[in-house]
């Protein structure tokens, strides 16, 4: 890696993202006591495989990565097709068990769709930045967003398709996407949310909207763990029910 490139690295964010990672072991260590610390040592092990991902990705040039995208972008397509034939997991087709870990081709699609869209803009722009805004142009960056998206609800998978449509909304803003689109997609939303809400969302995606909005409807069930996280927050410091210190009481339900 050329010494320009190193100092080009944004150093402040990979600190901050390690720094979370420690408090979210912290945290897990003291809340797997009871399991022997199964899922911390499995946390781990995983923090250290991607650290080790992390340093060899960011020694690769990422211009190499983005203009091998459409490769892994078609690879990805075939992995989400292929994984909707797979055995339901919780009532969604979304992981590949592979005995000793299971793989979720959707959390990976996200970074190679947004390199792929990012390829594809950079292409679409190289003559005149304002091809973005030509129907058949904006049409074809639509459809990289929308052949994973459709894969993705078929699994299903709602909180993932809402990660990208966010990613693919402010990605197509900063490429300078015309306002009259933006105005256009921001009526089309008002419009459509409630409809997909009462019509097309199922009954348990519903439900998490409305636990999220008001978890007290039902604090023995879908909210317990909202409500939990709340009492949490609420037996506040390192010396009280803190690190260590904290132990999980299902009948202690309170509702404020």
């Amino acid at each position: 890696m050329r010494k320009r490139e190193l100092k080009n690295i944004e150093w402040s964010i990979g600190i901050i993202a390690i720094i979370l990672c420690i408090i979210g072991l912290v945290a897990l260590f003291s809340a797997t006591q009871e399991t022997e610390y199964d899922e911390f040592n499995k946390q781990c092990i995983w923090f250290v495989i991607s650290l080790i991902i992390g340093v060899v990705v960011m020694l690769i040039d990422y211009e190499s990565i983005v203009k091998m995208s459409p490769i892994f972008y078609g690879a990805f397509i075939l992995l989400l097709i292929a994984v909707l034939f797979t055995t339901p997991v919780n009532g969604a087709t979304s992981w590949f068990d592979i005995g000793f870990f299971s793989f979720q081709p959707a959390e990976f699609a996200k970074i190679f769709v947004i390199l792929f869209l990012t390829y594809a803009i950079t292409k679409i722009q190289e003559r005149d930045k304002r091809n973005i805004n030509k129907p058949i142009k904006l049409l074809i960056l639509l459809a990289i967003f929308a052949i994973p998206a459709l894969l993705i609800i078929k699994q299903p998978d709602y909180g993932t398709v809402a990660a990208f449509i966010v990613a693919v909304a402010f990605m197509l803003i900063t490429a300078g996407i015309d306002k009259k689109y933006i105005i256009g997609t921001i009526i089309i939303i008002t419009i459509a949310v409630p409809l997909i809400y009462h019509f097309i969302l199922p009954e348990y995606a519903k439900q998490r909207i409305d636990i999220f909005l008001n978890p007290e409807s039902d604090p023995r069930g879908a909210g317990y763990n909202i409500i939990q996280s709340k009492l949490a927050i609420r037996s506040r410091g390192l010396n009280r029910n803190g690190i260590i210190k904290g132990k999980s009481n299902p009948i202690r339900i309170f509702i404020s």
